[in-house]
């Protein structure tokens, strides 16, 4: 999945974008709209909490240098001149996922109070009343949905794309 970036000026142009993307295939749960604090989406799809915060890329990034503390932990713990092979390798690997289980919860809170990185881009046109269409797509229709609301919106801007999301949110 890829997901592609439209700034849209208003809620009327919002809602043909909407509907021509669930016209391609593209389930509501994929689309995601941002708007100003305080804006009235109606029935457009608004943007969750994962969508508005840094939550999944803290937890990433937790979750790599919480196992990767843990480990170096680990080490020093076998290192240590008591530690038997049985025992040792049971200490570096509770180390290990106990630091990653660490590092991802606690990035993963502060994350959560964080604004989106990718999103930071557009603060400026959001406060300004334009609204920030995000569809996650297949990545072989890309191009497809790009070249399909801009026949039918030429006054739609295409931001980009982000090469990866994840599955699960």
């Amino acid at each position: 999945m890829r997901r592609i970036y439209f700034l849209v000026p208003d809620i009327a142009t919002t809602k043909k974008i909407v509907d021509d993307l669930l016209l391609a295939r593209i389930e509501e749960r994929h689309i995601h709209v941002l708007a100003k604090r305080g804006t009235s989406l109606e029935d457009l799809p608004e943007a969750s909490l994962l969508q508005k915060s840094d939550f999944i890329p803290a937890v990433e990034q937790g979750l790599a240098l919480g196992g990767s503390t843990g480990m170096l932990a680990g080490l020093v713990a076998v290192a240590l001149p008591p530690a038997s092979t049985v025992i040792a390798g049971g200490v570096l690997l509770g180390a290990t996922l106990a630091g990653a289980g660490v590092g991802a919860w606690l990035s993963g809170m502060v994350g959560m109070n964080v604004g989106n990185r990718r999103t930071k881009q557009f603060e400026d046109e959001i406060e300004a009343g334009k609204l920030l269409v995000m569809a996650d797509v297949p990545t072989d229709r890309v191009e497809e949905i790009e070249e399909r609301v801009t026949k039918h919106l030429p006054t739609v801007e295409i931001e980009g794309t982000e090469p990866n999301i994840p599955e699960f949110p």
